[in-house]
């Protein structure tokens, strides 16, 4: 009896800790949409791709241009668990509506969890963004039926707006994958960092922000990719540094959160060819791995 006892005990803590170390055999990361809102920068808005075991699981914003990635990339929209806002700007969420209205093509069975800032006085939560695309009075009505939980409709989505209040809010999918948000500072506008969490696995995703809330670095702690959006130069104007944080507070960040991987997105015009430079604010701070995407790339951990 001891014995059986004391192997019951092990399989216990084995299973408590079989994620304690990244399977990241398991995991990638792919940038669907690096770029920002420009129109001539030849590249999709933003948003990325979470995969596990082959299979693309969770959504991080869904800027223009995403959807048309999304199907190259040859991920299927039903395998999707949840779609996270960093915030609606136009180039984080214009494609979302895409997404709904192809999985009427896609037979998808499952409902989605949407996640997103709660509102503010610039910009409307989660719900309110899902409730004016779709709504029966919203712009586009006749996906009403993917919001009235009391419709026949396949699936239905479920919103949740992420408090700005609390300093962390934690969201788990399932077994494996868990979600992890904290507000950070898009200057006046409603905005929260991404963290995924997944077979021990993490990718945390900054969004749009400064440092002002000092918030990131905790959030992405010993993150095996950090995803931070490189859309102003070093030296900038007011203005731009109210909304972004510099490439030197991106490298400050990403040491202080000892990141393995820095993947830089949300290049814009302003930014694309001064990689060099970047590369030279950030090392200043962190001897880690950088990379600058484009639409597509995939990133193992």
């Amino acid at each position: 009896m001891r014995k059986i006892a004391a192997l019951f005990i092990v399989l216990i803590l084995f299973t408590s800790t079989s994620y304690a170390q990244c399977q990241k055999q398991r995991v990638s990361l792919q940038v669907l949409g690096s770029g920002g809102p420009e129109l001539n920068d030849k590249r999709a808005s933003s948003s990325y791709l979470v995969w596990l075991d082959g299979k693309a699981v969770v959504m991080i914003d869904a800027g223009g241009g995403s959807s048309y990635n999304f199907e190259k990339s040859g991920a299927n929209f039903n395998d999707i668990k949840a779609v996270a806002f960093t915030h609606f700007h136009v180039d984080h969420s214009a494609d979302f509506s895409e997404y709904i209205k192809y999985s009427y093509f896609s037979s998808r069975k499952e409902d989605l969890l949407v996640y997103g800032p709660a509102g503010n006085t610039v910009m409307p939560s989660a719900t309110e963004f899902v409730n004016a695309l779709f709504k029966k009075d919203g712009a586009y009505p006749y996906l009403n039926n993917n919001i009235n939980l009391k419709s026949n409709n396949p699936y239905h989505i479920k919103t949740t707006d992420v408090s700005l209040e609390k300093k962390r809010s934690e969201f788990k999918l399932n077994k494996d994958i868990a979600l992890t948000a904290v507000p950070v500072h898009h200057g006046p506008l409603a905005a929260v960092a991404w963290r995924v969490d997944l077979v021990g696995c993490a990718i945390t995703f900054s969004g749009d922000m400064s440092n002002k809330y000092n918030s990131l670095a905790g959030l992405a702690m010993n993150s095996d990719i950090l995803v931070a959006h490189n859309a102003v130069p070093e030296i900038t104007n007011r203005f731009a540094l109210n909304l972004h944080m510099p490439p030197s507070e991106i490298g400050k960040i990403a040491n202080n959160a000892k990141v393995k991987k820095l993947v830089l997105s949300h290049r814009m015009n302003r930014t694309l060819g001064k990689e060099d430079e970047t590369l030279g604010y950030i090392s200043k701070s962190y001897a880690g791995a950088v990379k600058f995407s484009n639409d597509l790339d995939e990133y193992s951990l």
